[in-house]
Order: C-alpha cells, then sequence, then structure tokens
C-alpha cells in the first residue's frame, strides 16, 4: 500500500469482476492487450446445482506451454495412469473454421474412483482465448461439468525466468438425485477436488516446465 502521506490514499481501485467461482482483476496497463469490459466466462452448470473447487499452483514456465499442456489429451495416458485409463481421441481440428467458430478437441476417457471403479466420459476441450483451455464433459456422468485452466503469466514476456500461474476451476454437476448430497457437503469434499487438482498438476508442470526448457534450448519448436 503507497500511502504519500497526503488527505487520499494516491492510488484508485482495479476493476475487477466476480464471477461467483472466480475474482477477476483487470490490469489494463501491465497486460500489454486491449482490456475487455469483462472476462469471458465459459457456460457452467447452474450455480444452486454444481459443486465447484478452485487449485492454484505456478511453474518455470510461459502461458503457452501450460496451454500445450492441456491440449495435449494423448500425454493423460501415459503421465496420469492414476487417474485415467481407456483414453482414445476421437475427433481433431482439421484446421477448417468450424460452424461455431470454435476448434473442438473429443476425447474418450475413463476416470478412475476406487480400486476397478472407472466413470466412462467423453470430453470436449477448447481454447476460448489464448491463455484459457476449457474441458467439458458432453457424454457420460457429469454431462455438463466443466474444468476451466487459466494461465497468467506473472513475469514479463521474454523473461529469463519465467512464472506462470496456473488457475484451474473445477465446476461438477450432476442430474442423479444424490448429488444434492454432494453439494450439500462441498465444504468438506473442495479440498478433495483441489487436492486431486494438485497432484495432476505436479505432473503437468513439470511437463509444461521441461516443454519451457527445450524451447529455450532451441530444441523444441515454438
Amino acid at each position: 500500500l503507497d500511502l504519500d502521506g497526503g488527505p487520499f490514499a494516491g492510488w484508485s481501485p482495479w476493476p475487477v469482476h466476480d464471477d461467483g467461482v472466480l475474482l477477476w482483476v483487470r490490469l489494463d496497463r501491465v497486460g500489454g492487450e486491449p482490456p475487455t469490459r469483462r472476462p469471458a466466462v465459459p457456460a457452467r452448470p447452474a450455480r444452486g446445482a454444481s459443486l465447484a473447487a478452485v487449485y492454484t499452483g505456478t511453474g518455470a514456465c510461459e502461458p503457452e506451454d501450460v496451454v500445450a499442456n492441456r491440449l495435449d489429451p494423448w500425454h493423460g495416458a501415459w503421465l496420469h495412469p492414476y487417474s485415467f485409463v481407456d483414453l482414445a481421441v476421437r475427433d481433431v481440428p482439421d484446421g477448417a473454421p468450424a460452424d461455431d467458430g470454435k476448434d473442438v478437441l473429443l476425447v474418450d476417457v475413463s476416470f478412475k474412483v476406487a480400486g476397478r471403479i472407472v466413470v466412462p466420459v467423453r470430453a470436449a476441450f477448447h481454447a476460448p482465448d489464448a491463455r484459457t483451455v476449457v474441458m467439458r464433459i458432453v457424454e457420460g456422468e457429469g454431462t455438463g461439468s466443466v474444468v476451466e485452466t487459466h494461465a497468467t503469466p506473472l513475469t514479463p514476456a521474454g523473461a529469463g525466468r519465467p512464472r506462470t500461474a496456473v488457475v484451474e476451476a473445477v465446476v461438477a454437476g450432476s442430474d442423479r438425485r444424490g448429488f444434492a448430497v454432494a453439494r450439500a457437503l462441498a465444504p468438506l469434499l473442495r479440498p478433495a477436488v483441489r487436492a486431486t487438482a494438485g497432484r495432476l498438476w505436479r505432473d503437468d508442470l513439470a511437463y509444461a516446465e521441461r516443454r519451457h526448457r527445450l524451447r529455450a534450448e532451441g530444441r523444441f519448436p515454438g
């Protein structure tokens, strides 16, 4: 807090937007990009019928390395065998403009619940902007649930030692009657959801950091 001794604090507030899950702060001059009035928040399950949890981590990489990890679904089968099985990529963007204006990557995968119990789903990945990837369940248990991954640079572009914050919001919904119980237990379940996301991102940030090192050494295109 910078105080100059005058009758006023000498600072002005930044514009903010609370979307019910994430709190956004608009840094007009720092971002180096034309600001938008509000962030582009993807469609989510209804707030009163969903369970939301947010994980935050940091890595020695740039936002593009985080986005590259999220748009590489093939890595899930070999990097996260403790969470995913039976992963198959069903459709990838062909470079042609899509009817709805966005390219979508479709993946069939089963999430491990406990032991041999798995939940098969079909998930669609798309990137609404350069630093965000949204995964949405389009078929199977929890249809409509989303995982939003936001990569925010913490250092200026071109920094010798870049740092990027990963903010991931999991917003789960279900038509099952028992899901109301899960929502009632949300304060107890959120730490477990964050812990699961943290375990995945320990591996995924290592992936992103290695990708950055290879690019910095000229051994990886990009």
